[in-house]
């Protein structure tokens, strides 16, 4: 009866500390560091590995130093990645295919791409919601049902994006919905 017990304990401890390394080699983090306060994201790179790939491209090149969160509302998103602090649009990589269609939802704190209305024009900019935005999310693979790809979720943080959230925004730079106070991106880093 001890053997079976200590085996089916060994079993068990072998089971745990092989899932554990599993995930900590598989889960891929990064740290946004704003004006405001600093995030940590966990990406999803088993559902949007062409999107966790290219954000982390830009990312690791340092691409989202002193960017801007440039177009902010309140129980709808944030969003940033892609202007500099002056408002002049950065040059970004090749647009990317849109991957929506992994099963993951643009529930509040997730980070999606942002896009044009051709599905599959993201690049650099991203999102980060600030409600479930089911309207967002995809149902079909047309123009208008391909949705947004979200590929990671706001971990850490989250007082930081209620803050962006809920900052007072403006008309300017020919936008709606801008910071009336600059929110910078200082850095992104992997964690």
């Amino acid at each position: 009866m001890k053997k079976i017990i200590l085996l089916a304990v060994m079993f068990v401890s072998v089971l745990f500390f092989s899932t554990n390394s599993y995930a900590e080699e598989n889960t891929i983090l990064v740290q946004i560091k704003t004006s405001q306060g600093d995030m940590t994201v966990e990406l999803y790179k088993d559902k949007a590995p062409v999107t966790v790939e290219n954000f982390l491209s830009y990312v690791d090149s340092q691409f989202y130093d002193s960017t801007i969160f440039h177009r902010v509302i309140k129980g709808f998103m944030i969003q940033g990645g892609g202007l500099g602090p002056d408002f002049v649009e950065k040059k970004a990589n090749a647009p990317i295919k849109n991957e929506a269609d992994n099963g993951l939802k643009n529930d509040k704190y997730t980070i999606a791409m942002a896009r044009t209305m051709d599905p599959h024009s993201a690049t650099c900019q991203f999102f980060i919601n600030h409600a479930d935005n089911d309207f967002l999310n995809h149902t079909a693979k047309t123009e208008d049902g391909w949705g947004y790809c979200v590929f990671g979720k706001v971990t850490l943080g989250t007082d930081v994006v209620e803050a962006i959230a809920n900052t007072k925004t403006m008309t300017a730079h020919g936008m709606r919905d801008v910071p009336r106070e600059t929110i910078e991106i200082i850095s992104i880093r992997r964690k």
